[in-house]
C-alpha cells in the first residue's frame, strides 16, 4: 500500500525591511564592479579576493571570506564587515561613508526604536565583584544590550569575547577599555564618571588602618580609666546606714547651734537699745550701737576677765 509522504507545514517568511535589502543590493553591486578589475589582473571576483584587498588596509578591514559570504545571506552584517566589504571591493572615501549611511539606516529598520531604560544608579563600589554588577546594570540601560551590538559600538579594542570575559569577572578591563563599554551603551557622563572612580578604587587597592586593630581597644580602656576617674567628682559616694546617721546628727547639731547663736545675737541687740537714750540723735545707728554693746560682749565672749570684774563693767 502506498502511503502519501507527509509534508510539514511551510512556514512564511517574513518580509525583511525595505534598507536591509537596498544595503545588500548596493553590497553586490560592489562586488560586481570589483569583477572588472579582478579581471584585469587575471583573477576572479571571488569572496577571498575581497577579503585579500580588505586584508591590505590594515586590521579594522581584516576579515575572512566567510564573513564577507554571509554579509550577502539575508542577515544584518556588522558596521565592520560592510566597510570590509566596501573597501575590498575597491572603493575610496565617498563610498565608505554611503556604506555606513546605509548600514545605519539598515540597523534602525531591523531593530527598531530605540527603547532607553531609566538610567542605573551605579553607586560605589570597592571591589571586582561590584564592578561587574555595576557594567551589567549600565548594560541592561543600554538601547541595544546585545554583545555583538556592544562590541560594534565600542570599536575594535573591544571585541565580543572581551566584553563577556570583563562582564563575567574573568578579566579585569583597564580604562580604556571602561570608557569604550560606556560610550557603547550610551551611559551618562555621572555613569562614566562613576564606573571609572570605582574602577581606580579597586586599582589602588584598600586603604591602611590609620590604627592598628589593638589601639582601638586601647583607646577603650584610656577612656574607661578617665571616667572612672571623674567619677567621684559627679556623683557623692553613697553612705551606709550608720554613716548616714552620724551625718544627720552632725547637722542637726549644728542647726541647733546655729539657732542659739543667732537667738543670742538677737537677744544682745534687744538689751543694748534698751540701755540707749531715747533722745540722742545718733548719726551711725550700727557704729553707736557697736560702742555701747563693746562692754557687753567682751563679757560674754570672756575678754579682759582678769581686769575687769564680770558683769560691772569697771576696773
Amino acid at each position: 500500500m502506498n502511503r502519501t509522504p507527509d509534508h510539514a507545514p511551510r512556514t512564511r517568511r517574513v518580509a525583511e525591511p525595505v534598507e536591509l535589502t537596498t544595503l545588500r543590493g548596493w553590497l553586490r553591486g560592489k562586488k560586481a564592479a570589483a569583477a572588472v578589475a579582478a579581471k584585469a589582473e587575471g583573477k576572479r571576483a571571488t569572496f577571498q579576493y575581497l577579503a585579500d584587498r580588505a586584508s591590505a588596509g590594515g586590521n579594522q578591514y581584516a576579515v575572512s571570506a566567510c564573513t564577507l559570504r554571509q554579509a550577502l545571506d539575508g542577515r544584518l552584517p556588522t558596521l565592520r564587515t560592510t566597510l570590509a566589504f566596501t573597501y575590498g571591493a575597491g572603493c575610496d572615501e565617498k563610498d565608505l561613508k554611503n556604506a555606513e549611511r546605509l548600514w545605519a539606516a539598515a540597523r534602525r529598520a531591523v531593530n527598531g526604536p530605540a527603547v532607553r531604560c531609566a538610567p542605573p544608579v551605579l553607586g560605589r563600589f570597592t571591589t571586582q565583584a561590584g564592578l561587574v554588577r555595576a557594567m551589567n546594570r549600565l548594560r541592561a540601560g543600554a538601547p541595544h544590550p546585545s554583545l555583538r551590538a556592544l562590541a560594534e559600538q565600542a570599536g575594535p579594542g573591544l571585541s565580543r569575547s572581551t566584553i563577556h570575559r570583563i562582564l563575567t569577572g574573568r578579566q579585569m578591563p583597564t580604562t580604556a577599555q571602561l570608557t569604550a563599554f560606556a560610550t557603547a551603551c550610551h551611559a551618562s557622563e555621572e555613569a562614566t564618571d562613576t564606573l571609572l572612580a570605582g574602577h581606580r578604587r579597586i586599582l589602588a587597592g584598600p586603604q591602611p588602618y590609620i590604627f592598628y586593630p589593638c589601639a582601638y581597644a586601647e583607646l577603650a580602656e584610656e577612656r574607661r580609666q578617665r571616667d572612672e576617674a571623674a567619677r567621684p567628682w559627679l556623683a557623692e559616694p553613697e553612705l551606709d546606714w550608720y554613716q548616714q546617721q552620724l551625718r544627720d546628727e552632725e547637722e542637726a547639731d549644728l542647726q541647733r547651734q546655729i539657732d542659739e547663736a543667732e537667738a543670742h545675737l538677737d537677744e544682745l541687740k534687744t538689751d543694748t537699745w534698751r540701755g540707749l537714750d531715747p533722745g540722742a540723735v545718733r548719726d551711725d545707728p550700727d557704729a553707736d550701737l557697736a560702742k555701747r554693746a563693746q562692754p557687753v560682749y567682751d563679757t560674754w565672749i570672756g575678754r579682759g576677765t582678769t581686769s575687769r570684774q564680770p558683769g560691772t563693767g569697771q576696773p
